[in-house]
Order: structure tokens, then sequence, then C-alpha cells
């Protein structure tokens, strides 16, 4: 693939949950794709290797460990991305936590906060210390947040889960229409069933949610994350420079049946 082919040549792109699982995949496409990308993730040696395994393909990587509900830890990521490339061009806020199988009255207000921590605060931290930085670019920048099918429906997830990734899209067109004339654009993905790290966790504490996963997509499968990561990819490049506000689904067809 030549140069002028690559969807992200010369991109500085963050990208947060980026130690296992669709955060994983997209840095390894990102990265293809020509982006020097800046990897966050609490798992610092995950990152580490992943940062070695990028680099001895060709391409560039930043390992930023830090805990996406910590507002420091993620200023001291993006300040990095700004130190190691010079600016910050895009980013894609993924880091999420759920769980599953308890209803409403029975879930633990600890479980509530970690929910709304990871995929709410997370996605907010992200953005106010990234949107300074690509307001101060001359080329503006790209943001993509990963919400969820259930944060366009009661997926049978757990409420707060449900709640949450409703947020992340209301942050999302907030964001957009904030600073859509300044430049920057503001996307959302509504991702269907992944087969993460996350994902294997849950099918292995309640594997009779699997069949009805499957049920509900016109597709009658899981995602792989790198599918989850091309759509991102694009979002946050140039070819999709009309495109903001938007959720974007990545989901199988389950929105659509």
């Amino acid at each position: 693939m030549t140069t002028t082919q690559l969807l992200l040549t010369d991109k500085v792109v963050m990208i947060t949950g980026a130690s296992s699982g669709i955060g994983a995949a997209a840095a390894r496409l990102f990265a293809a794709e020509g982006a020097a990308v800046v990897l966050v993730a609490r798992r610092e040696e995950r990152l580490r290797a992943l940062e070695k395994e990028i680099a001895d393909s060709g391409g560039r990587a930043t390992a930023a460990p830090a805990d996406v509900t910590r507002s420091d830890e993620v200023e001291r990521a993006v300040a990095l991305a700004v130190d190691t490339y010079g600016g910050l061009d895009g980013a894609f806020n993924n880091a999420g936590w759920a769980t599953v199988g308890t209803e409403l009255h029975e879930t633990d207000d600890a479980v509530f906060q970690q929910i709304m921590d990871v995929n709410v605060r997370g996605v907010w931290n992200c953005m106010r210390h990234q949107v300074p930085v690509m307001l101060g670019s001359p080329s503006g920048g790209a943001i993509v947040n990963t919400s969820s099918v259930a944060g366009v429906l009661a997926t049978g997830a757990v409420a707060p889960y449900v709640a949450a990734k409703h947020a992340v899209i209301g942050l999302t067109r907030a964001a957009a229409a904030e600073y859509g004339q300044r430049g920057l654009r503001v996307n959302a993905l509504v991702v269907g069933n992944t087969r993460t790290e996350l994902m294997d966790e849950v099918l292995e504490e309640t594997p009779e949610i699997e069949a009805r996963f499957l049920a509900r997509p016109i597709q009658k499968r899981m995602a792989a994350p790198s599918e989850v990561a091309q759509a991102a990819a694009w979002l946050c490049s140039d070819r999709s420079s009309f495109v903001t506000g938007a959720a974007v689904p990545v989901d199988g067809g389950w929105t659509a049946a």
C-alpha cells in the first residue's frame, strides 16, 4: 500500500483501552494506516508489549499508562502525545467496563459507580484534555467515542451500562455541536457484540447469554475487534470529513432489525 492510500498518514491518535480487544486492534490498524499512536490503558506491561510489536512492524507507538477515570493521568497522557509527536490529531476513546446479570434494584452502588466512572467519566476526562490541544491545531481534529447498542436500546445489559452508553452518545453530540465550527469532529460508534476479553469474561460468567446475543443482529455472529477498529479508523480520517455528531452502527444490523 502506498503512502497516498493510507487513511491516517502523519496523524497522531490517542487510543484508550489499548491493552486488549478493540483498542489493541485499533492501535495495530491505525499504525498500519500511517498514524503515530499513543496507547492508553492501566496495564502497562501489555501496553509496552504492544508498543514494541508496532515498532517492530515499522510503525510508531508510545505507551502512556493511565486510568481514564483519573483526570490527572489522562492529562499526562495527552501531554505525552504532544511532547512526543508535537500535537494530537485524533482520539479513539474506547475504554469501557460492564457487568451482567443483576437487576437494577439489586445492583450494588459500587458497581453503578464503576460503570459510570469508566464509561462516562472516562470519556469526559479524555475529551476535556484532548479538545484544547485539537482546537489549537490548524487542521482541527477528530474524536471517536465508543458507545454500544446499549446506547440506543435497552439490550438486557445492566441498567447502569445502558444509561452510561446513552450518556456517551449525549456527550458526543454535545461536543460535536459545540466545536463543529472550529474544525473538530466528534462521533460515536454504536458497537454490537464483539469478541473481546471483556465479552469472554461475560460469557464465561453467564454462558447462556451468548445465544440471546447472537439471535438479535441480522448477521448472526459477533464482530472481530478489527472490524470495529476499521470503522473508528475511517471516522478519525479525513475521508469522513462531513461526518460529525453521528452515532454510527457497527452492530451487524442489530439496530436495523
